[in-house]
Order: C-alpha cells, then structure tokens, then sequence
C-alpha cells in the first residue's frame, strides 16, 4: 500500500533470521542495529520521520528496542500486530508461557508432536528425547535437534487445514506446539486440531512495549499518514 508514494521513501528492514526472505517493492535492509541505541543513531542518521514496528509478535526485544530508539529520537512511533487467535468451541488449548512450559505439557509418556515453532525456539525438545518430533519451519534446523526421532519440513506458509490435516494423519500427530501467531497463514493448524481432536499447546503472547498499535495494514497508513502531516506542520 505505501511502495507505489513516490513522495515516501520506504525501508523495510528484516532481522535477518529468515535466509531467504521474499523479495519486497521497496528498499529492503537486512540485520541488527546494535540495539535501541543503535536503532536511535540509524534513525537520526537517515533522517527518519516515522517508525512502524510490524514484526512478529513474539520478537519482544526487537519491539523493545524500537521503542526504546523512537523516545530517544522522539519520532512517532506505532506497533502493527495482527489480533490474537482466541479459542472456540472444540478447541483443546493449554496455554504456556515458553517452551520450558511447553514441553513439560507434553508429559513423560512419548507423543508425536508436531512442532511449528521458530528454529531458535527449539533448544528445550533436546531434553524431552522420548517423543517423535515433526518440525516445521521456513529454514532447515540447522544443526539438527540431537534427538532420536525427529522429521524436518521446510516450507512457508500459508497453510490450509485440510494440507495440515493431511500432514497431522500423516505423521500420526497427537499434540500440537505453537505459538500464537494471529492471522490466516497459519491457522490451518489449528483448524485442523480442532478438527481431529487434538490438543495444541499454546505459547502465549509475550507482554510488548505500551505504545499506539492498531491491527489493520488500513490504519497503519492512516496513522502515518496523520505523523508526517503533524511533523510538517511543526517544521520537522
């Protein structure tokens, strides 16, 4: 919605966790900053006006840190974050806080799990070697998990429910890992769990920075659309 302003200049900067990301209509930068400090030092340095913070709900600290630089710089500052998933009728959830949580919820009896978490989110399954793992994720896991029983599936969304029930039939999954990501690209899964009668272990939300957010790319663009009609109005 913003690429075809010619009157923007647009920078869409990535982590870096993704090694292929896909390709995007605007200027893209890929990497760390060096934290708030160094977030704050790149936004005076490139005389930017306005900051979105749109990536993944659970990326708390990049969150921080961009919070953290828009005070220090005193440009405006809004997060975009797609609504939660909440539970309906037939939904077996249990809600964890980490994946610590998360794999004590499984218990001690071996399970085949189905795993859809990011690659650095996998360290704490090391200690539950009993149970038959799928994973998922956009990037191979790379090294593999040193488990006995683990399956690897590298793909990126977004997913139906009927091919994530397929999948689940397919490896005879029981339980369901994932995190709560909101959206339609990934709900498949747990349509599909709903379906089967699966429960799915849940990683709650982390809690994010108190600053201005919104759910819909459409009031996004509004509202930066009213900060740079602000920031011209007082000479910025």
């Amino acid at each position: 919605m913003l690429a075809p302003r010619a009157a923007l200049t647009i920078t869409l900067s990535l982590a870096g966790r993704t090694s292929a990301p896909l390709a995007q209509p605007v200027a893209m930068r890929i990497g760390g900053f060096g934290g708030a400090q160094g977030l704050a030092h790149h936004i005076r340095v490139e005389r930017i006006e306005a900051l979105i913070d749109a990536t993944h709900p659970y990326a708390a600290i990049i969150s921080a840190n961009a919070a953290r630089a828009a005070a220090l710089t005193g440009i405006p500052i809004l997060a975009l974050h797609r609504a939660s998933w909440t539970a309906v009728a037939g939904d077996r959830w249990i809600e964890v806080d980490d994946t610590q949580a998360a794999v004590r919820a499984i218990g001690s009896a071996p399970h085949h799990v189905l795993v859809t978490l990011g690659r650095k989110d996998l360290s704490a399954f090391i200690g539950a070697p009993q149970h038959h793992y799928v994973v998922r994720s956009v990037d191979p896991v790379d090294p593999p998990l040193p488990v006995p029983h683990a399956v690897y599936i590298n793909a990126r969304g977004p997913f139906t429910q009927g091919e994530d029930r397929a999948l689940m039939e397919q490896h005879a999954i029981e339980i369901v890992i994932s995190r709560n990501s909101g959206g339609d690209a990934s709900y498949g899964k747990i349509a599909a769990a709903r379906a089967l009668d699966l429960p799915v272990i849940m990683l709650r939300r982390p809690k994010l920075p108190q600053v201005p957010a919104v759910e819909r790319l459409e009031d996004a663009v509004a509202w930066l659309d009213h900060a740079l009609a602000s920031s011209t109005a007082r000479g910025v």
